[in-house]
């Protein structure tokens, strides 16, 4: 074999990986964007309601500093996968807010909580209507609300504890 044809077959080698990496990250992209195709931008919609705990909560116009809402489902495994870092960021002095997206009445999901032993304040969403309000398909969906109530940031998918702070610290920036 040449030197002319190990290039060739180097740079064919190449140019191939490089096809197939644009493509997947393309595949990715559009997925991304059908999943968040209905989701709510700018001002964060009214959300109000009584935890499971019986507490009243609502979301302030202006909430003075970044607030995470996060929708989730008992269902759903990758929720099951993030939870953790949800419960670490509601217990580390973080305003957060979970939304159980249509997982039950409030016992089944005091009961999934207790089982999978982890607690964070959770509004339940028995028919839908929360989330249907902010446009969420798919879940485990995060929305960063800024302190001026302004949606910053939009995540669908598994997101990193540390991806989760990092974002609530630039919305406060």
């Amino acid at each position: 074999m040449t030197a002319e044809t190990k290039t060739k077959s180097r740079f064919t080698k190449w140019r191939s990986i490089a096809i197939e990496v644009l493509l997947f990250v393309v595949v990715v992209a559009g997925i991304r964007l059908w999943q968040q195709r209905d989701m709510v931008s700018g001002v964060a919609p009214v959300l109000q309601g009584v935890t499971l705990a019986g507490q009243s909560w609502q979301l302030p116009a202006h909430p003075g500093h970044p607030v995470l809402v996060h929708f989730w489902a008992t269902w759903c495994p990758v929720c099951r996968a993030e939870q953790s870092s949800i419960a670490d960021l509601a217990h580390g002095n973080h305003d957060v807010m979970t939304i159980a997206m249509q997982s039950g009445n409030p016992q089944q999901v005091v009961r999934y909580m207790k089982e999978q032993g982890t607690s964070f304040p959770v509004v339940n969403d028995t028919d839908g209507s929360i989330s249907n309000a902010w446009g969420v398909h798919a879940v485990p969906a995060s929305f960063i609300i800024a302190p001026d109530g302004k949606i910053s940031f939009v995540e669908v998918g598994y997101t990193t504890g540390i991806g989760l702070r990092l974002r609530l610290w630039w919305a406060g920036v």
